[in-house]
């Protein structure tokens, strides 16, 4: 597989450490992203930001696939936001790139967990229904879909945030998606 991979999402996909005193970022070798590209020989540009939720819109570059995995914030931010809220912002902003659909690979955020950041019935309700929301979404665009709901990533103590283990298993889960949905390359 060779190619260029846009990664668009939070800060799981930044690579955020939840531990770290000042907010800094894993190390390369432990970030999904970084992984990914060692495992694939693509070229990954990370386009993780802290506290990101779906946009209205946005200018990205040209690449031969883009993956988008948001939503989380989106629930985090807004109380009354349901799952169908956030895949209705989803199909807007997807519906405004300007790129094939089949240069799209729509992610569902594994679902939160309980922890310091996820206390409401609601939060784990809504995080888990995004997966059954934005595979129909994906299916409507005709677009790629990846529901992580089942990869079982572990989080660290905020209920949010991957854990070192859970940038590799979430890394290893997305090579083997990539090789089933893009057998051919990018």
């Amino acid at each position: 597989m060779a190619g260029t991979i846009l990664c668009f999402g939070d800060s799981n996909t930044y690579g955020y450490d939840p531990r770290s005193y000042l907010g800094e970022r894993y190390p390369a070798e432990v970030r999904w992203t970084d992984r990914l590209a060692r495992a694939t020989g693509c070229e990954v540009l990370n386009a993780g930001q802290n506290g990101r939720e779906v946009p209205g819109s946005a200018v990205l570059p040209e690449t031969n696939l883009l993956i988008v995995m948001l939503g989380d914030n989106d629930l985090l931010q807004h109380p009354h936001f349901t799952a169908g809220d956030v895949a209705a912002r989803m199909e807007r902003f997807l519906a405004g790139l300007s790129r094939s659909p089949s240069s799209i690979l729509l992610l569902s955020p594994p679902p939160l967990r309980p922890g310091a950041w996820v206390t409401e019935e609601r939060l784990l309700r809504e995080s888990a229904a995004l997966s059954v929301h934005y595979g129909a979404l994906a299916r409507r665009l005709g677009i790629a879909f990846g529901d992580t709901s089942g990869w079982d990533i572990p989080l660290l103590f905020d209920g949010v945030h991957f854990s070192p283990e859970g940038h590799q298993r979430f890394a290893g889960h997305l090579v083997r998606l990539l090789a089933e949905r893009f057998p051919e390359g990018l």
